[in-house]
């Protein structure tokens, strides 16, 4: 999966999850599959991806996209034109991406169905906060896939008290979502997180 580095540094890379937590958290490898809420849903989007990041020709992109300008493949329906032939047209990175259902949380319920086309005076703020949302749902995406970790019971409660939190945060306000120190969450919950990988790996 493609990672973004920071809340507003939006470059795509092809480094997975591994930018957003710990390598040694890789053994937890948390599926959005396995947690509805957080798998992508592109209908309910407003092609956030396709926008926000920005991306550099390379073995993952065939061009240079600045953040902020739509991908020329990108329709006027927020649809991708070229979505099942990607990997020949030389994009990748963008199948391998994922924003952990971030994307149609930031359209639907942080901007309320407005979308970038239709109201261009919202585009900075929703591109911003796209990054931040991301950030926020990959930690979502841990925590929960660590409440169904048996190894994890001594650590459940500590769980389930900073998912309930961050998804609080998650369903603020733009202004908010861009106060929040996303650096210190996501601290803490990789604390959190590297004591439930060593409870798991010590009962392997």
């Amino acid at each position: 999966m493609c990672a973004i580095s920071a809340p507003t540094d939006l470059d795509l890379t092809t480094s997975g999850k591994r930018t957003l937590v710990p390598r040694e958290l890789d053994i937890l490898d948390p599926s959005p599959d396995h947690h509805p809420g957080l798998k992508p849903d592109c209908e309910r989007c407003c092609g956030l991806c396709c926008v926000a990041p920005a991306f550099f020709a390379s073995e993952d992109f065939a061009i240079d996209k600045r953040p902020g300008k739509p991908c020329p493949n990108l329709t006027r329906e927020f649809r991708c034109g070229i979505h099942d032939r990607l990997r020949a047209e030389g994009f990748r990175g963008c199948v391998a991406y994922d924003c952990f259902g971030a994307g149609q949380k930031v359209t639907q319920v942080t901007f309320k169905g407005r979308d970038w086309q239709q109201s261009p005076q919202i585009a900075a703020q929703m591109f911003e906060v796209f990054g931040v949302m991301r950030e926020l749902h990959a930690l979502l995406l841990y925590l929960s896939e660590a409440l169904t970790l048996r190894a994890a019971r001594p650590l459940h409660g500590e769980l389930g008290l900073r998912l309930q939190e961050l998804e609080g945060y998650s369903d603020e306000s733009p202004d908010a979502l861009l106060r929040l120190d996303v650096a210190s969450h996501k601290a803490t919950v990789n604390d959190l997180l590297r004591r439930v990988s060593d409870l798991v790996r010590a009962q392997r």
